[in-house]
């Protein structure tokens, strides 16, 4: 029966998920078209439908975000941890802001639209020689008065540590008059339930869909950011790098032990099937 009422919520969620979509996805259309008369109407127009969206699936899904610290203002440029998919909206209720995401999700159904909407820039991890344009498109969007965010990790933590930050994209941030803003992410699943590092981290090659389904399960998650109190500079972008991860380590709150995580990598590399079939049972603790 609990299972039954599981997926009975699941099923609503992404009812309400797709009609909130459509809605936002209009607005930040027409948004968008105004574009050719006033940029910066465009920019607002997209921001406010970005933001009606994330606190929406906020809510659709249960995720209950807690904040401290003050929350900058555009234009910024801000650095956080990368723990989910669910980061950008839960950064969205806060900040009115367009990410820069791995290329992969520009090809993903629904989302990849509604990313491309809201003027997400796209970067291939795997390659340099597009990093000139994405920087320009960076200095584009803090010129039109957009905050603009990265996840200088370069990949997903399963949340027993804020991994090391990649320095190329915070090249454009050295000597910045307003500096580098930074958040930290952390979440906490109900106890009894699958756990946060399985059902909400999306890590380890995870398959999407099982974990999303592990997600929408959940009856709440609870998501913090923190905002740190002050802009980091620095004209050394190695030493930027380093101070910027310093600053969002220090108030990472761990979820899972590093210990567990890299048994889990070993089974997984001696059993490639070992995390899709943990999301499939994920009361079978691995004992």
């Amino acid at each position: 029966m609990k299972r039954f009422y599981r997926s009975l919520r699941a099923a609503l969620r992404l009812v309400a998920v797709a009609l909130v979509t459509l809605f936002s996805y209009s607005i930040a259309l027409a948004a968008r078209a105004c574009g050719i008369f006033s940029r910066r109407f465009a920019v607002r127009g997209q921001g406010w439908a970005y933001q009606v969206w994330s606190k929406a699936l906020c809510r659709i899904f249960g995720v209950r975000v807690s904040v401290r610290g003050p929350a900058p203002k555009p234009p910024f440029f801000l650095v956080s941890n990368h723990l989910s998919y669910i980061d950008i909206f839960v950064l969205g209720t806060q900040l009115p802001c367009v990410f820069v995401a791995k290329a992969e999700i520009d090809g993903w159904p629904i989302f990849g639209a509604i990313c491309r909407s809201v003027n997400t820039i796209f970067i291939d991890r795997k390659t340099k020689r597009k990093l000139p344009q994405i920087l320009a498109r960076i200095e584009e969007s803090l010129g039109a008065g957009q905050g603009v965010v990265i996840f200088p990790e370069g990949t997903s933590g399963a949340g027993d540590c804020v991994m090391p930050f990649r320095s190329p994209l915070l090249e454009l941030a050295m000597g910045s008059e307003g500096g580098v803003h930074h958040a930290t992410i952390s979440y906490r699943a109900p106890a009894g339930e699958t756990p946060t590092h399985l059902a909400v981290s999306w890590w380890g090659d995870m398959p999407l869909g099982a974990h999303l389904r592990e997600f929408l399960w959940l009856p709440y998650v609870e998501a913090s950011i923190h905002f740190g109190d002050a802009p980091v500079t620095g004209d050394d972008r190695k030493a930027l790098t380093a101070d910027l991860h310093r600053e969002v380590a220090a108030r990472f709150e761990p979820f899972v032990e590093t210990v567990e995580v890299q048994r889990l990598l070993r089974l997984k590399a001696e059993d490639p099937q070992l995390l899709p079939r943990v999301l499939r049972s994920p009361h079978d603790r691995f004992k």
